[in-house]
């Protein structure tokens, strides 16, 4: 199953894939639609005579304003290697806001304020259902799905300070979507095994496989519901691979006009072009 939150008519719909038609699920977006439990089987039984054409649908991230983004950074092990660091013993853990989130096709706002504006492919889980201090099944159940993720970061001021929000918590910065893919779609169902990839300008930057994680998504659910209670539309980002530009010799990054294309197998792709952020 496919779902996702379309804008329409000057709003926004949560959708389910059919063909070439997205089903009105009968909720203004993702995050309310999940809320209302027992999704699965609402999304299966919706009335298919409420539906939008599939071609050239404008989608809005896929939960519009998740109560949480937790981020996971330094999680595959070739990144890591990467960038001169030890195998951690424990997630490292950093968090977005709802205003960085922007569409599947939506231009990357890149911010007069930095030099060093970089990409970072990432596989995402999106929370089905409230959960605290999860175990095993538990954790299991509560992943909806997945989706793509785009981490853009400002790598100058990500390394201002050994904490690394301010870096990362750009406003509408951050591509996530089209769809989110549930796991039964794909294979490893809930630990995933999907090949990653991204490009900028067609130029491959990013190859990886979902299987490198050091802490797979079931882990991270039960080490950030530990923390924090989850819930349905919550996003966990999972980590980058190996390719990010602050990492390369010489060092590259997104000056504006770029395309930028984030893919992973099964789960779906974001076209982004950068920009300059616009006047507020």
């Amino acid at each position: 199953m496919k779902l996702a939150t379309l804008r329409v008519g000057g709003s926004t719909r949560a959708v389910r894939l059919d063909g070439d038609r997205l089903i009105d699920l009968g909720a203004a977006d993702l995050g309310e639609f999940l809320a209302g439990g027992d999704w699965a089987a609402r999304a299966a039984a919706a009335d298919t005579t409420r539906a939008y054409p599939a071609e050239g649908a404008d989608f809005a991230p896929v939960v519009p304003r998740p109560s949480k983004i937790v981020c996971v950074g330094l999680n595959y092990k070739n990144h890591i290697q990467e960038m001169g660091r030890d195998l951690p013993r424990h997630p490292t853990l950093f968090a977005k806001f709802a205003d960085s989130l922007i569409g599947a096709a939506d231009e990357i706002a890149r911010p007069a304020e930095t030099e060093e504006f970089d990409w970072e492919v990432e596989l995402a889980a999106v929370i089905g259902a409230p959960v605290r201090r999860a175990r095993g099944r538990a954790a299991e159940a509560a992943i909806a799905g997945f989706t793509v993720l785009n981490d853009i970061t400002c790598r100058d001021w990500q390394f201002r300070t050994r904490e690394w929000l301010q870096g990362k918590m750009w406003d509408s910065s951050t591509p996530v979507g089209p769809y989110v893919v549930t796991p039964d779609e794909l294979p490893g169902g809930v630990r995933p095994r999907l090949e990653v990839a991204l490009s900028v300008d067609g130029e491959v930057m990013q190859r990886d496989n979902t299987g490198d994680l050091l802490f797979d998504p079931v882990a991270l659910v039960e080490y950030v519901s530990t923390v924090v209670r989850l819930n349905p539309g919550d996003i966990i980002a999972t980590g980058t691979p190996g390719g990010v530009g602050h990492a390369r010799d010489p060092r590259r990054y997104l000056t504006g006009g770029e395309r930028v294309v984030a893919e992973i197998q099964g789960v779906g792709r974001l076209e982004n072009t950068v920009a300059g952020e616009r006047a507020s």
